[in-house]
C-alpha cells in the first residue's frame, strides 16, 4: 500500500480507510472493496499476514462493524455485510459470490419491514436507518466455503469444515464436516488428518 493509502496499480482512485489495518505481506487488489464501507470503530478491519483479498470482494460494513480476517486466507469476489462482528480464520478459502452476513437489515415481521421500507421511500438518502438485530459469525481455521454460498447471521463453522456450492448456512456446523444444500446440512465428518494441510 503506497503511503497515501492508495493501491499499487489500482484501476479504482479510492483509497484503504484508516481504519482498516493490512498486514504489509497481505494482498488487497482494488481499493472498490471499501465503496460501501462505513464502520467507525478503531479497527473496522484487520486482514492477515499472507492473506489475499481479490477484485470482486465487498465490505459492505455498518457504523458498528468489525472484520477480522485471519493468516493465508483467500477471497475472491465474495461480499461481507457486517453490522456487528464477522471473524475469519486462518488459511480459509472463500469462493467466488460466498455472502458472510450477521444482519438482515430488515426486520422479518412483514408489518414492521412494512413501516420500515415506507419510512426510506421519505428518507433523504434513501437508505435503510435502523438496522436489525446482528449476530457474529464465526469461520474457523482452514475453512472451505464454495461459490455462490449463504452464510446467516449467528453461524459458526467449525474449524477444517467444507460447504458445498451454493449452500445457505443457517445453523452452526461442527468442526471437520461436510456440510451442503439450503438449509446446509452435515452429509460426512471429515478425519483431521483428512482436514489438514499437507506438510
Amino acid at each position: 500500500m503506497n503511503p497515501d493509502r492508495s493501491i499499487p496499480d489500482d484501476w479504482y482512485p479510492g483509497n484503504v480507510p484508516e481504519n482498516v489495518t493490512v498486514h504489509p505481506d497481505a494482498y488487497l487488489e482494488s481499493s472498490y472493496s471499501f465503496e460501501l464501507f462505513r464502520s467507525q470503530t478503531p479497527e473496522a478491519i484487520r486482514i492477515g499476514r499472507g492473506s489475499s483479498i481479490y477484485q470482486g470482494v465487498m465490505f459492505d460494513l455498518g457504523k458498528k462493524a468489525q472484520v477480522r480476517i485471519g493468516e493465508f486466507s483467500l477471497m475472491n469476489g465474495g461480499r461481507i455485510i457486517c453490522e456487528s462482528d464477522i471473524e475469519v480464520g486462518d488459511y480459509c478459502l472463500i469462493s467466488w459470490s460466498v455472502v458472510l452476513m450477521d444482519s438482515y437489515r430488515v426486520p422479518q415481521s412483514p408489518a414492521a419491514r412494512r413501516r420500515q421500507l415506507e419510512a426510506v421511500g421519505e428518507s433523504s438518502p434513501r437508505q435503510l436507518n435502523a438496522p436489525a438485530e446482528a449476530r457474529p459469525i464465526r469461520i474457523g481455521n482452514n475453512v472451505w466455503i464454495g461459490f455462490e454460498s449463504c452464510v446467516l447471521p449467528g453461524v459458526s463453522i467449525g474449524e477444517g469444515s467444507v460447504v458445498g456450492a451454493r449452500s445457505v448456512v443457517t445453523e452452526d456446523i461442527p468442526p471437520f464436516s461436510v456440510a451442503v444444500g439450503n438449509p446446509a446440512r452435515v452429509i460426512r465428518k471429515l478425519t483431521p488428518d483428512e482436514a489438514k494441510p499437507p506438510v
